[in-house]
């Protein structure tokens, strides 16, 4: 596929013109006589502030907030930017809510909370909760994400998903799944390799581990994470070996590594060292850990998956946040826990193996077909909306984070059709 390209000016351009920034506010009411207007503020208001009052569930009837997501950062872990502040993330939380929007017909705002304090975060956050029906963290730093998240989820009611841990841990689940599926293997006999120790690679090798893999080797840039070493925080240490092991050696055999470092933290001579057929995830963005080519130069059985949109089996957060918060606030439920997770990577991962609409052929401008070089869906592919918004909905209701009666995920897909164009 050939690179599509852009300048620095075009990406200033596209951001200022014809309106500043990506999102606006548009109203759903008519607001066109006086009656309307009465309706719409004063005196009508006050009945469903007081419908509200009396039965808080009923915001979920009278307001926005059933379909509407916090985008919230606070610029520590900006992209490959690093900590960049949170005015300069505004940028990528508008750009958030246009794929809210345009996946999954989430209304969203997005908000930038200057403050490296994890206390003053999670009260920023708390407070303006009841607004919303759902919190997407985006772009904080590691260790201090991961105490953000946790306390939010535990103090509020609603969905909140830090989407830089979770969105990459569901989206390369399933092109794990798929690559065994092509590769004969079970997952529950895995060799996984995680390059890197931060935020993403702590959530994907969680989320592995609650699938069944046994055998995860974790690496960061002092080496392998090992239970000997004095310098490894709680989250590390979830995943240390039992004794000192040398880089070569975590790689020996190994059926899967999972890169989510920086260029050059594994090299060809570690791929060499792997299993037949092996699973190279290159997943740091812009540039990857190797190039595809670089891999097949040395490794023409392995199967490739990157971060990057210009090499196939790409491992994009879009075809998971979306769709994840969907599911969720639809059936109201208080938390997306890892039952729901998975249930999200298995519809992705069975999403792919089904046959390939026509004009996914046509927008990529080749046949499409699973196997190797296609272990995940296309982001474009309009059926995501459907399957994987139904199975995480189906999960909160089958674990009790959704306590809404009467759920038919029939019907359910049958709404959620309505919403593709």
């Amino acid at each position: 596929m050939s690179k599509i390209t852009v300048t620095d000016q075009e990406a200033l351009e596209y951001h200022q013109f014809p309106q500043s920034g990506k999102i606006s506010v548009e109203t759903t009411k008519p607001v066109d006589t006086q009656k309307d207007l009465s309706l719409a503020y004063t005196p009508g208001v006050a009945v469903p502030c007081l419908a509200i009052e009396k039965n808080p569930e009923d915001a979920y009837k009278y307001t926005a907030k059933s379909n509407l997501v916090a985008v919230i950062s606070n610029g520590t872990a900006v992209l490959g930017l690093g900590n960049i502040g949170a005015l300069a993330s505004k940028p990528v939380m508008e750009g958030k809510g246009v794929l809210f929007k345009n996946f999954s017909g989430l209304d969203s705002f997005d908000i930038e909370v200057d403050t490296e304090s994890v206390d003053r975060f999670c009260s920023v956050v708390s407070a303006i909760a009841p607004t919303f029906g759902g919190i997407n963290l985006e772009d904080i730093k590691a260790p201090e994400c991961f105490e953000i998240e946790k306390r939010l989820v535990e103090e509020l009611d609603i969905p909140v998903m830090h989407d830089d841990q979770h969105g990459t841990a569901v989206i390369s689940a399933a092109a794990i799944i798929n690559a065994c599926n092509v590769t004969n293997r079970e997952i529950e006999k895995l060799k996984i390799v995680v390059v890197g120790a931060g935020a993403a690679a702590i959530s994907c090798a969680r989320l592995y581990r609650h699938m069944g893999v046994k055998c995860i080797y974790m690496l960061d840039s002092k080496g392998v994470v090992h239970s000997g070493r004095s310098d490894l925080n709680e989250y590390k240490r979830e995943f240390s070996a039992s004794e000192y092991m040398s880089h070569s050696e975590a790689f020996e055999g190994a059926d899967v590594v999972v890169g989510l470092s920086r260029p050059g933290s594994f090299t060809v001579e570690d791929i060499k060292l792997m299993a037949t057929d092996p699973i190279v995830f290159t997943l740091a963005n812009p540039t990857p850990e190797i190039f595809p080519e670089d891999v097949k130069a040395v490794r023409a059985d392995a199967i490739i998956a990157t971060g990057r949109s210009d090499f196939d089996n790409q491992v994009n957060n879009v075809l998971g946040f979306p769709f994840i918060f969907r599911g969720a606030m639809d059936v109201r439920a208080k938390k997306i826990n890892v039952e729901m997770k998975i249930a999200a990577a298995k519809a992705l991962a069975s999403l792919a193996q089904k046959e390939v609409p026509e004009y996914l052929h046509k927008l990529y401008g080749k046949k499409i077909v699973f196997g190797r070089e296609y272990l995940i869906p296309k982001p474009f592919d309009k059926r995501l909306v459907v399957e994987i918004s139904s199975a995480v909905a189906q999960a909160a209701i089958d674990t009790g984070s959704s306590s809404m009666k009467n759920f038919n995920i029939e019907v359910y897909k049958k709404e959620l059709q309505k919403r593709v164009k």
